[in-house]
C-alpha cells in the first residue's frame, strides 16, 4: 500500500525535463530506452486522467551563449564551445515523448526548470500545486529543481524511474538520502492509481 497521497489530476503537473537527445546520449542506451518507455507511459496515464504534462529544455541563443559568464564553471564551456543550440534536433524534446497541443513547453539557459523560464508562472495560471518531477540528470535539472520548488510551496513527487544520472552514486544518493525531506518518491507504475479527483 502506497503511502504517498492521491494526486488531484486537475492540479498536478508532470514535469518532463531534459528528455533531450543530446542528453539522453549520456546514459547508457539501454538506460535511455527503458526511460523512454516508462515516460511514454506516464505521459499518457497522466493525460488519459486529465492531468498538465510540462516540457523543460535546455537550449541556447547566441545571446544566451554571450551572457554565460567565464565563471560559471557549469556553463561557460557550453557558451565557449558554442554548444546545445536551441534549434539543434538534438536539443528538441526526444520524438518518443513528443508535446501535443495544450502543454506547456519551456526552454531554459541553466539546470534548473524554474529559474530562467516562465514555468512557475505558466503552472500557476493553470492552478498546479502539485508536480511530479522527471528528469536527465537527477543531479543536474532534478536536484535544481526539486530544491527550487519546494521554496515555492509546490507538493513535490519525483518519479523515481523517471530520473537517471551519468553518475550512479549521486542519483541514489539524491534518491534516497536528499529527495525525500522536500518530496514524496513513487514509481511511474502508480501513478494511474494516484492520480484521482477527490
Amino acid at each position: 500500500m502506497s503511502t504517498v497521497p492521491a494526486l488531484d489530476p486537475a492540479r498536478t503537473a508532470l514535469l518532463v525535463m531534459d528528455y533531450q537527445p543530446a542528453i539522453l546520449s549520456l546514459l547508457p542506451e539501454s538506460d535511455s530506452e527503458a526511460l523512454l518507455g516508462r515516460m511514454e507511459k506516464a505521459i499518457a496515464d497522466v493525460r488519459a486522467k486529465g492531468g498538465t504534462v510540462a516540457y523543460v529544455r535546455v537550449g541556447f541563443t547566441e545571446a544566451d551563449w554571450v551572457a554565460i559568464p567565464p565563471a560559471n564553471r557549469s556553463f561557460a564551456p557550453v557558451a565557449q564551445h558554442r554548444l546545445m543550440h536551441h534549434a539543434d534536433p538534438d536539443t528538441a524534446v526526444h520524438e518518443r515523448l513528443a508535446p501535443q497541443d495544450g502543454d506547456i513547453i519551456v526552454r531554459k539557459t541553466r539546470f534548473g526548470g524554474l529559474s530562467t523560464t516562465d514555468l512557475d508562472q505558466r503552472l500557476r495560471e493553470h492552478g498546479i500545486t502539485t508536480l511530479v518531477i522527471a528528469g536527465i540528470s537527477t543531479s543536474g535539472v532534478v536536484l535544481s529543481t526539486v530544491l527550487d520548488a519546494a521554496d515555492r510551496d509546490y507538493q513535490l513527487h519525483v518519479l523515481a524511474d523517471g530520473v537517471a544520472d551519468p553518475d550512479p552514486q549521486a542519483h541514489d544518493v539524491l534518491l534516497h538520502q536528499v529527495f525525500p525531506s522536500r518530496a514524496h518518491i513513487l514509481e511511474a507504475a502508480e501513478l494511474p492509481t494516484l492520480l484521482r479527483a477527490d
